[in-house]
């Protein structure tokens, strides 16, 4: 018989399933073994067609053109099957994923005036803190004078009867709008005075007191001088239900009625009761955070972190100063519904001790604290948070 033209070991080749019509290898790297196989396959079954009618297998005809149409074929078929590109494929998108997740989305905000950055942050934080206690703040307020019931249930049995929830932010808008731009100055103030104060490293202290129970006094007188006629509209629109439509009315009426200088009533005793309490929030808020820094030994705090050493500094400054501010709220109302007039604070003080004693300096201390307490927090937690998204260029991280 004839000889073939198929060899199954062909030793010159070293390959494996060698057919003298292609140039097909096991051994060349740059195919891959399974898709090659069905290829040769294929070849093979194209030349066995072609002999099996003379009883011997020929070597094909036109060599260089079934060559050239094998190789694009089985390189067709390599690049389709292959799994290793969608593989690289699938880990390059779920890198680029994944250093997206690392990275996180950071609101940055450019101001590059600092003042207008500490100003705006303050403004902020007070009127998200202050709107987030609104209630309690109604509710303190009315304990505080005496009126709509002795207890917070009382109170607020009270409020939803007569006015209902929107009762318990009655006065809220002027709150807003005051305190604002008080914890705006305040905050202002207290940053720049305290790092004015504050010696450098190796420096003397310039001051015998801590730097920041001074900026924090000074804080509190700047914002009082400011704010003090809203607040007592607002301390007004609370407790006088019915008596004024709105700000600007209850504005009208107090200066008509009694008087220009009705509008800074208290105002010595409200200097009084807010500067303790200003310089020792600030202090006992700066002492902890250098407290915590010093404890966790890094200088970055989250906003949990914040919050809680905001709350527990507000505490501990309410406690101590609460009787200023019951005295303070006593004389802002004045003679409204037949109520004592005092002639100072000291008077206040004495007058309120007589009538109620000791417990007279200390009601509403309750809800004043479940209010001022997460106040402070929120209003130190937002501040920081908003120094942080806004930064002098786009690269800075606050």
């Amino acid at each position: 018989m004839g000889k073939t033209g198929i060899n199954l070991f062909d030793d010159t080749r070293n390959g494996f399933f060698s057919d003298s019509g292609s140039d097909w290898v096991l051994s060349d790297p740059n195919h891959r073994p399974v898709g090659a196989l069905f290829a040769s396959v294929n070849q093979l079954g194209a030349g066995f067609g072609s002999g099996l009618g003379s009883g011997s297998i020929s070597n094909p005809p036109n060599r260089d053109s079934n060559n050239s149409s094998f190789t694009a074929q089985l390189n067709d078929l390599c690049t389709k099957y292959s799994p290793f590109k969608e593989v690289e494929e699938v880990e390059e998108v779920i890198g680029e994923r994944k250093k997206k997740k690392k990275g996180g989305f950071k609101l940055k905000l450019k101001i590059a005036n600092p003042s207008l950055r500490r100003l705006f942050s303050g403004a902020v934080a007070g009127a998200v803190s202050r709107t987030a206690v609104a209630p309690l703040e109604t509710i303190r307020t009315h304990l505080m004078v005496g009126s709509g019931g002795e207890s917070t249930t009382e109170v607020f049995r009270d409020i939803m009867k007569h006015e209902g929830w929107k009762g318990l932010f009655r006065g809220n808008l002027v709150n807003v709008i005051r305190v604002a731009p008080a914890r705006a100055v305040e905050l202002f103030v207290f940053e720049t005075v305290n790092k004015k104060l504050t010696p450098k490293l190796g420096e003397d202290s310039k001051i015998p007191i801590p730097a920041s129970l001074l900026a924090g006094a000074c804080a509190g007188v700047s914002q009082t001088l400011l704010t003090y006629p809203l607040e007592l509209v607002k301390t007004r629109l609370t407790i006088q239900r019915g008596v004024y439509k709105g700000i600007l009315d209850a504005f009208v009426k107090i200066i008509r009625e009694e008087g220009p200088t009705e509008l800074y009533r208290g105002l010595a005793p409200s200097l009084i009761g807010v500067v303790p309490y200003a310089a020792t929030n600030y202090f006992a808020y700066d002492s902890l955070r250098k407290a915590y820094r010093k404890m966790v030994k890094k200088e970055s705090i989250g906003n949990v972190e914040t919050l809680l050493i905001g709350s527990l500094a507000g505490a501990l400054s309410s406690t101590a100063t609460f009787p200023l501010e019951v005295a303070r709220k006593h004389m802002q109302v004045g003679a409204v519904g037949g109520r004592a007039v005092y002639k100072n604070m000291l008077h206040a003080l004495v007058c309120i001790l007589e009538q109620e004693g000791l417990a007279g300096w200390y009601r509403g201390l309750g809800p004043s604290c479940l209010k001022l307490v997460p106040a402070a927090g929120i209003s130190f937690m937002c501040y920081e948070a908003c120094k942080k998204i806004l930064v002098e260029n786009n690269n800075e991280d606050a």
